[in-house]
């Protein structure tokens, strides 16, 4: 029997409005997190690998509603363009763990472009681009909203986020590979993100990681027959605990919100706090680049 869509009279509304403070948070933290980047003067030492990775969020058409975590799709596009004529090649984290662990090669120029949340614009902007530039992608979706969304009220650029279908869809195409943003943990409070409470014991930071994230790596095995390797920190908030718990999860690498470029070895540890740089809206891909060391 099917039933009716559900479209709740203010839940668009209440979404919306979720969703800005979301933004508005995230930048407060991440700025109280930012150090300052490692420049193109960094040379790697014979066997290391200079990675940066880029972090978008958001993206949408109208420019009244760009800003520090929503970008234009032209200034994605603009910025894809540019990296490939600057000789850089997208990777994924499959193929990041995947030269780490067993030395598979990796482009000269390797890049990682990441997207935190899983809003459905990346689907409705990104995506096509993605696949027009053969560009891989990584997207990081909070299961809690994907849950909400496959359930109804999809499909609005503005405030919905991916649902299990699109994931599934995208993930197909090859380009587009997701890992874990926590299934419920994208808020700020007594907690901060997957932060540890303060007064709260080892033991029951651990059960709490343990229960959200490991919610989250069982739905997409479930609904996609894939298990993400790797665990995006929801505002770049951690603890000194949680990488160490993390890995006893299986998670085979970490992202912050730091801003700096990361120093890729053969040890595995190299693959934790990995830093990303945040891509604002409001500057060219050639200012924005260059100014954080991608000349």
């Amino acid at each position: 029997m099917l039933l009716a869509p559900f479209r709740p009279k203010r839940f668009p509304l209440l979404l919306c409005t979720i969703a800005v403070v979301a933004a508005v948070t995230a930048a407060a933290f991440c700025k109280a997190n930012k150090t300052v980047p490692v420049g193109a003067g960094v040379s790697a030492v014979e066997g290391e690998i200079k990675l940066p990775v880029i972090m978008y969020h958001s993206m949408l058409k109208e420019q009244k509603r760009q800003g520090k975590y929503v970008i234009s799709p032209n200034t994605f596009e603009s910025d894809l363009q540019y990296l490939h004529s600057r000789g850089y090649k997208t990777i994924t984290v499959a193929e990041l763990v995947s030269h780490v662990s067993y030395g598979t090669p990796l482009p000269a120029k390797p890049v990682m472009l990441t997207f935190d949340d899983g809003y459905y614009n990346n689907y409705c902007y990104a995506f096509p681009l993605a696949k027009k530039y053969n560009a891989k992608i990584v997207i990081a979706p909070i299961g809690y909203y994907t849950d909400l969304y496959t359930k109804g009220d999809a499909d609005h650029a503005t405030y919905s986020h991916l649902t299990w279908p699109e994931i599934s869809e995208m993930m197909s195409s090859g380009l587009v590979e997701f890992q874990n943003h926590s299934y419920n943990l994208h808020s700020l409070g007594a907690r901060r993100g997957a932060s540890r409470k303060r007064g709260e014991s080892t033991d029951a930071y651990a059960a709490m990681l343990q229960k959200d994230v490991g919610q989250m790596q069982t739905e997409m095995r479930d609904k996609t027959g894939y298990t993400p390797l790797a665990f995006v920190y929801p505002f770049g908030a951690s603890s000194k605990e949680s990488d160490q718990i993390l890995k006893k999860i299986g998670f085979r690498a970490t992202f912050l919100c730091t801003a700096k470029f990361n120093i890729i070895t053969r040890d595995p540890e190299c693959l934790y706090s990995l830093g990303r740089f945040l891509r604002p809206s409001g500057i060219s891909s050639r200012q924005y680049f260059i100014k954080i060391g991608l000349g």
